[in-house]
């Protein structure tokens, strides 16, 4: 039987849309509020004991905090649950790299859901890739260096940012940096989400930014120096009322495929 066009193009549509379909559940929704896929672990429920369970302090250079972690459990302005502050006192005056806290496990490839809700105006923080590359969390800015840049390299496609006060939700997929007889072969990728949008597609991430402070290879050949070790998910604390919640990873194995959705 041969199909009308009209009824051609909807079979084609369907076909698409199932195959869309099958791409979104294979790394879940996007979005605040979503749970974790299957085979995802969560991270952090807003709890400190899920925090001290999971997560220490990065000791970089900087460092110059103390365990058990200072970073403390508050209330959740919106829905009235638990969630973590970033607001750890060795890091007022936007020092980072004296208190960020790194999960204890370390990973490759991955997706990852992180949310986030900014208290004051001009709140900083960041989620950091491997502890090396930083997808900025600042009110108040967009650019290379603003809110939901993949840093210093890749400006979103759009803003999508929820406002003080309310939660924000990065999902992203990530590669890490290949290497081939010892020597860096194929550069990091990224795919973020921001609240449900598309801001990054399966982008080459360069290097390590802001030097020894910022994270892993963050002093090799000026942050250029990648090495090839997993490296933890990473918060970042500069002094800031920042909140997390609903934080989750699953370990993915992308050889030979794209970071995106």
């Amino acid at each position: 039987m041969q199909l009308k066009p009209n009824l051609l193009q909807s079979v084609k549509v369907l076909t698409l849309a199932a195959g869309l379909m099958f791409s979104s559940n294979a790394f879940g929704q996007t979005g605040v509020g979503i749970k974790p896929i299957e085979g995802a672990e969560l991270m952090l429920d807003g709890s400190k004991e899920m925090l001290h369970q999971k997560w220490t302090y990065w000791e970089g250079p900087r460092f110059s905090s103390e365990l058990p972690i200072k970073w403390t459990e508050v209330s959740d302005p919106v829905d009235g649950g638990k969630a973590i502050s970033s607001n750890d006192p060795a890091g007022a005056g936007g020092k980072y790299g004296a208190a960020d806290i790194v999960t204890k496990k370390e990973y490759r490839d991955f997706r990852a859901h992180v949310e986030f809700l900014i208290m004051n105006e001009g709140g900083n923080s960041g989620v950091y890739l491997q502890n090396r590359y930083e997808i900025q969390v600042l009110d108040g800015d967009y650019g290379l260096h603003g809110m939901a840049a993949v840093i210093n390299e890749h400006l979103p496609k759009e803003q999508a940012y929820n406002g003080i006060g309310k939660w924000n939700a990065y999902d992203i997929v990530f590669k890490a940096a290949r290497f081939k007889d010892g020597k860096l072969s194929e550069k990091a990728r990224v795919t973020v989400y921001f609240n449900g949008k598309k801001i990054h597609e399966n982008v080459e991430i360069q290097q390590v930014w802001g030097g020894p402070n910022s994270g892993m290879d963050g002093g090799n050949d000026g942050g250029k120096g990648i090495t090839d070790r997993p490296g933890g998910l990473k918060l970042q604390a500069e002094g800031h009322d920042v909140r997390y919640r609903n934080i989750w990873i699953k370990e993915l194995n992308l050889d030979g495929k794209s970071t995106d959705f």
